[in-house]
């Protein structure tokens, strides 16, 4: 990533972001919880991209060199801690499962930055006993080292709706599915189609948040039927695609 911006101290505040828009590479001296309340939110490193919707957040470690990309329009709440409070232990990029009562607790503490009350001391203490609690989840499409596995990851980001095998699409680049096999568990610690469900959901998420019909965006992403990816998208993400853009209007 070129032209990195550094920012020593992460923010807490909420920033409004237009459909489109993005936040170039930057880094952080501090920790950061990032969360959108509605809309999709991509978040990219060196490693790959990580992408939430309105039930995930994404844990930032300190250091981390990163950049943002909203699909639909968000609010982009975020969350600064020092980088000796890590309450999660990670030194990763982590999208983690957000609970109604962790996102109340999101907006709130986010609501009013400058306050140095007791009690807005007292909200980021419970909100950190939540994070602890919250469930990591696997919503990252990482970046592909080898160049044959890259070249078969780009074929199916090109047309999630290819219904190759990965065989037919080792023989379109020229590289053995035994090899490609072994490749995406080496690097990606999952199987093809693991992988490529995890690639399916991503573009799904990206065209629901700039409103594209349900059975569309169950097609465009390789679905055989709208129930089927209404199936897979509602285990994934704890909803049904149908109420993906009233996330920030009813948390449940």
């Amino acid at each position: 990533m070129p032209n990195i911006r550094h920012t020593p101290t992460a923010p807490t505040r909420v920033q409004p972001l237009a459909a489109g828009r993005r936040i170039d590479a930057h880094r952080h001296d501090d920790h950061q919880i990032v969360y959108a309340g509605s809309g999709v939110l991509a978040v990219t490193t060196d490693a790959g991209t990580w992408f939430a919707p309105g039930t995930r957040a994404l844990w930032v470690p300190a250091g981390t060199v990163h950049a943002h990309r909203a699909y639909g329009r968000l609010d982009l709440h975020l969350v600064g801690l020092p980088a000796d409070d890590n309450p999660l232990g990670l030194d990763a990029p982590t999208v983690l499962a957000v609970s109604p009562l962790l996102r109340e607790l999101i907006l709130a503490y986010t609501r009013a930055p400058d306050d140095a009350s007791p009690e807005r001391a007292r909200l980021l203490a419970v909100l950190r006993d939540q994070l602890r609690a919250s469930p990591q989840q696997p919503a990252r499409l990482p970046t592909a080292a080898d160049a044959r596995l890259a070249e078969v990851c780009a074929l199916v980001h090109a047309d999630p709706s290819d219904q190759r095998t990965l065989a037919a699409l080792g023989a379109a680049t020229g590289t053995g599915e035994r090899t490609l096999s072994r490749l995406f568990r080496r690097e990606f610690g999952m199987t093809f189609p693991q992988w490529r469900t995890q690639s399916r959901l991503y573009h799904a998420l990206r065209l629901l948040a700039d409103g594209t019909p349900v059975t569309t965006v169950a097609h465009r992403c390789g679905w055989s039927s709208a129930s089927a990816f209404i199936d897979v998208f509602r285990r994934a993400y704890g909803y049904t695609p149908g109420r993906h853009h009233g996330r920030d209007r009813d948390p449940s």
